[in-house]
């Protein structure tokens, strides 16, 4: 059994799993060219902001240190993941710049080692990337053969921001793509001890593991845009709600109902980016990824959609509140995130706008800074308001009550992108609350399918 491993990279992934890995019992050694973050994982401290990874690394100090030298951890570990950035260039694929540096540092470490060594590719990469990308920069620095002497895999993790650890722990399956049968036999075997749920292991080729890895994410943003296409088709039926409906698809086993609310569109550091890559890969093997580029496309006009409803509600002197900041509950992470999109072309109207999100402090809001005023509480955003947007599902908004968002001498209008509080403001005198995806005028809208369906005189 393997017990040492070393995680290149920590960010909030490799931060994570590194912490992850060591509550299991395994010694690990991180390593990051930051030096605050190696301080601070050898002070017990987590690097990065994420969910219970505090927590875990000081109840795990024992088993995990951090470094700045390669040398060190490869010379002290048997297993080496590599989790670093891979971001979007300017065609759309995924940058090797910092891969590739980790690949070389690693690779001039393995010319010391005698013995046999796993390397595991975490980020996500597009394909060929790692094959023909890493692999001859490992076997150049190293001057060693991988097969014989240094094994190399391709294993993305399918985790999200604010529940890395645990996704980590409790994947829905491991995917592991081989340079060969040792190196995935050897992987296999480490995460049958990792993980905690005994997960399905998928092994395959490098390349289709990269495909893989791609297609599931650009998969996940077609669901979503998907529902978020009926949402808009069902505010214009009479009574169209479209919870009710996903309700109904959820419920087909060849569908199902994750992802499949219909709301804003996605965010965050990796889908947004993901459609963009498939397309950049599918040009250059001279094909087409329509698909995907259009549900780019569609998840990108979603928010100017939302300013619309609200255009003719705002004049001089309106104030919007946006409840919402982060790209989704439990995140301060800020990165295409639709709530910042929204605040920001309300205010590009002429509103006022003044936002609230529970983990995003006025310090993380330099992107907005200018534009919008960061409240410190939800009450004090909806004090000032006279209209709420409410872009997030956060836990915080759910328990917003009704007497909350009354306006004295005045009605407060509420677009609620994500139908939280319909219980509690529909209705309700004082409130105009506007359900994202549902009707809201069904006289206007039957009376468009009149039109449509009467029989010509």
């Amino acid at each position: 059994m393997v017990m040492h491993y070393s995680v290149v990279g920590l960010g909030k992934l490799g931060a994570s799993m590194a912490a992850a890995i060591a509550s299991r019992g395994f010694n690990v050694i991180g390593v990051d060219v930051n030096p605050q973050a190696v301080e601070a994982v050898n002070s017990g401290r987590a690097p990065v902001q994420e969910t219970a990874l505090t927590e875990t690394i000081a109840a795990n100090r024992e088993q995990l240190r951090a470094t700045l030298n390669v040398d060190e951890a490869i010379l002290n570990s048997d297993v080496t993941f590599v989790i670093v950035p891979t971001p979007s260039d300017t065609r759309g694929a995924f940058s090797l710049r910092y891969a590739a540096a980790s690949f070389g540092a690693i690779g001039r470490a393995l010319a010391h080692k005698r013995t046999y060594h796993l390397v595991a590719l975490t980020s996500t990469v597009l394909p060929g990337a790692t094959r023909y990308g890493l692999l001859p920069i490992l076997e150049r620095e190293s001057g060693k053969t991988c097969g014989p002497d240094f094994g190399l895999c391709y294993s993305p993790e399918f985790v999200a921001l604010g529940s890395v650890i645990r996704d980590f722990l409790y994947p829905d399956f491991n995917l592991i793509g081989e340079f060969d049968a040792r190196s995935g036999d050897l992987l296999e075997a480490c995460y049958s001890n990792i993980t905690a749920n005994a997960p399905p292991c998928r092994r395959m080729s490098i390349e289709n593991a990269e495909i893989t890895k791609v297609a599931l994410n650009t998969f996940v943003t077609t669901k979503i845009t998907f529902a978020n296409m009926l949402a808009d088709l069902c505010e214009r039926l009479p009574g169209g709600d479209v919870d009710v409906v996903t309700g109904a698809l959820g419920l087909d086993s060849r569908i199902g109902r994750k992802y499949l609310t219909g709301a804003l569109g996605y965010g965050g550091p990796c889908f947004p980016r993901d459609n963009v890559a498939l397309g950049f890969m599918a040009r250059a093997l001279d094909t087409e990824a329509t698909l995907a580029e259009a549900t780019d496309k569609m998840n990108r006009v979603l928010a100017t959609r939302v300013v619309a409803r609200l255009q003719s509600m705002i004049g001089p002197g309106t104030t919007v509140a946006v409840l919402g900041l982060a790209y989704k509950p439990y995140s301060h992470v800020l990165e295409e995130s639709q709530g910042v999109t929204v605040a920001k072309a309300l205010a590009a109207t002429g509103a006022q706008v003044v936002a609230y999100d529970p983990l995003v402090d006025q310090t993380a809001c330099h992107e907005i800074s200018g534009h919008i005023a960061v409240a410190d509480s939800a009450a004090t955003a909806l004090r000032q308001a006279d209209i709420v947007v409410i872009t997030t599902p956060d836990p915080t908004f759910h328990t917003l009550k009704a007497v909350d968002f009354l306006k004295p001498g005045g009605t407060m209008v509420v677009l609620d992108c994500w139908r939280i509080l319909a219980a509690e403001l529909a209705g309700q005198q004082g409130v105009n609350y506007i359900p994202l995806g549902r009707s809201t005028d069904d006289a206007t809208n039957a009376a468009r399918l009149v039109d449509l369906w009467s029989e010509p005189l």
